[in-house]
């Protein structure tokens, strides 16, 4: 049995996954000529900076500097180590490395591996266990049939893989020891319940049971309704290793390839909307956890898709809930449209009295723009037959017109406002531009005060720029990388150059042909966002022998450059004590290197 993964075994994987379907499991890509691009999932934004190379199979952002190949990017985002993206990736590509001992994985990391693959197991076991008691027994008969009175048929319990935890104190217990799984660790992914005295309890009694799922299929979590009166009615996981209800959406598993279908997702406030929804048809559903939506939540969201419909509650919190979700989703980038649901239903009500063909026409179908959603959420608790309330209203309005970005919408929603209060357009366009003013200038300081960019754009100098453009090339080219290590070989002025370079060179000397991605896999994590920025700058597929020889000159001579300020400097120190023999000679010198830097 071996103790590494060769090789061959590893670019065998690499050669069979796309890395444009890995990362699509993150960020919604889009095709823009060979590359795709979308929002980087490493940093928050709002205009795509981040690409991926189908042809080279690597990826780059070029607003946080973060790249690499398929491998790289899931150690990045999943947190793994490289076995443990080898193993991801080995099961995608159907590549067996059961004859290896993958050992090289360092101990700490291993025992957190081990525990999240633990507690993972151990959610999957009880959740198979719990939708067995209430599809099978006469023990969860009852919650069976209240699911049903609730309209849910048994095809959606069976999707949703909905259960039921009897009414004991220790079935979860007896169930995971006897399985054997640590106490201790049942514990600590929330699972059962340690009292003073030592003795462990079940977390869940006599409760219908919804597993939560990461955004990979995994259980990593339950809520629970409670069975007959009673407190708390809903009871859900706490926080653990792998459960952040912060970050895990409600069915997003289940849902994502139907939200790149439709182009849109559909946000519900909880798992029983989102369960009658998919029922309705609307498979683009979900939901956040039992909480508010938060920006991780917003992010995950417009990384996946454009367009984002909220459909809350319709009472008054829910419509509150609505207006802080929709501007958390504005600003991470989302187009939103809100869904209003009368008589302060829920969807889950509106479903069950009105049917699935009118959610989906009347509810889904018919929502509205943001705008005319805030337009409503302005008139709440305003008599608008009162002068006051008329122009707090309007002003409030206009405001929110006044941050809208096209022309198109200020004129249509102003003359709204025109008709349906008799005012003059051009007096409402007046005071429109004095809040467009003050949003200007709100945004001027904003974008002062703003951290830049980790990556700037700007002139690089010439050797630079020359040390940049020979490594993108050599990258792509092993002729060109054999006239470099014999003209050039370690002499690169810039450290990461000099490194990235030596990589290169035992690369092809190895018999290699081109392969940027295999080559990145080899580098140290310091290295590869910047090689895989230099091999996504844009250069010609052959490159000249003048450019060649041009780029080599200006890496070679930057060094005499150097020496040559060094020499002006001293001569000037020299002049500036009277030691003109001293200057002179300096002089000399001074003239003797730029001929021979000119000459070369």
């Amino acid at each position: 049995m071996g103790y590494r993964i060769p090789e061959e075994t590893i670019e065998a994987i690499r050669r069979s996954i796309d890395i444009v379907d890995v990362i699509s499991d993150y960020v919604q890509l889009k095709k823009q000529g060979r590359n795709y691009f979308g929002l980087c999932p490493f940093h928050g934004e709002k205009t795509p900076s981040f690409s991926v190379s189908p042809e080279k199979q690597i990826f780059h952002c070029f607003g946080c500097g973060a790249g690499g190949n398929v491998f790289s990017f899931l150690m990045d985002i999943e947190g793994l180590s490289f076995i443990e993206a080898v193993q991801r990736l080995a099961v995608k590509a159907n590549v067996d490395l059961s004859a290896f001992k993958l050992d090289d994985v360092d101990k700490h990391r291993r025992t957190d591996a081990g525990e999240t693959k633990m507690m993972i197991e151990a959610h999957a076991l009880l959740k198979k266990f719990y939708h067995h008691l209430l599809v099978n027994t006469k023990e969860g008969q009852e919650a069976f049939d209240y699911l049903q009175m609730r309209g849910w048929t048994r095809e959606m319990i069976d999707q949703f893989e909905i259960g039921y935890a009897p009414d004991s104190r220790d079935f979860a217990v007896k169930l995971l020891l006897g399985r054997g799984f640590s106490p201790s660790l049942m514990e600590k992914a929330g699972l059962i319940i340690r009292k003073e005295n030592g003795d462990y309890v079940d977390r869940f009694r006599h409760r219908i049971m919804f597993p939560i799922h990461n955004h990979h299929g995994d259980a990593v979590g339950f809520s629970g309704r409670l069975l007959g009166e009673g407190q708390p009615k809903y009871l859900n996981s706490p926080e653990t290793p792998i459960f952040h209800k912060g970050s895990i959406l409600y069915n997003f598993h289940q849902a994502r390839l139907h939200i790149r279908k439709h182009q849109e997702a559909v946000l519900l406030e909880g798992f029983a909307d989102v369960i009658s929804a998919v029922q309705a048809g609307v498979a683009h559903s979900v939901a956040t956890m039992g909480t508010a939506l938060t920006e991780e939540h917003a992010r995950i969201l417009r990384r996946n898709v454009d367009t984002v419909i909220i459909c809350y509650d319709g009472d008054a919190s829910g419509i509150e809930a609505t207006f802080r979700a929709a501007k958390l989703l504005a600003d991470a980038g989302c187009h939103v449209k809100v869904a209003t649901i009368p008589d302060g239903l829920d969807p889950d009500e509106y479903i069950k009295k009105y049917g699935a063909a009118r959610f989906q026409r009347d509810i889904i179908d018919a929502s509205s723009s943001l705008m005319t959603f805030k337009m409503m959420y302005f008139r709440r608790g305003k008599n608008l037959q009162n002068e006051n309330d008329k122009i707090r209203y309007i002003e409030e309005v206009l405001r929110e017109i006044g941050k809208l970005p096209n022309p198109i919408e200020w004129d249509y929603y102003l003359r709204q406002l025109a008709d349906e209060f008799s005012l003059s357009l051009s007096a409402l366009q007046e005071q429109l531009n004095r809040y467009k003013d003050t949003v200007k200038h709100s945004d001027h300081i904003d974008r002062e005060a703003a951290p830049k960019p980790l990556l700037q754009k700007k002139l690089l100098p010439a050797f630079q720029n020359a040390e940049r453009m020979l490594l993108a090339h050599m990258l792509q080219n092993r002729d060109v990388a054999m006239v470099v290590q014999e003209k050039i070989a370690g002499r690169f002025n810039l450290e990461e150059h000099r490194a990235i370079a030596a990589y290169i060179y035992a690369f092809y000397e190895e018999g290699n042909e081109p392969n940027v991605s295999l080559l990145i896999s080899r580098l140290p994590d310091d290295l590869k966002p910047l090689a895989t920025e230099l091999s996504l700058l844009l250069i010609t597929d052959e490159i000249s022998d003048q450019e060649l020889n041009d780029y080599i000159r200006h890496v070679l001579n930057y060094p005499k450059w150097l020496m040559l300020k060094e020499k002006e400097q001293e001569k000037t120190e020299a002049e500036r004590k009277k030691d003109f023999l001293t200057a002179a000679r300096i002089a000399k010198e001074i003239i003797d290197m730029k001929k021979m830097l000119s000459s070369s």
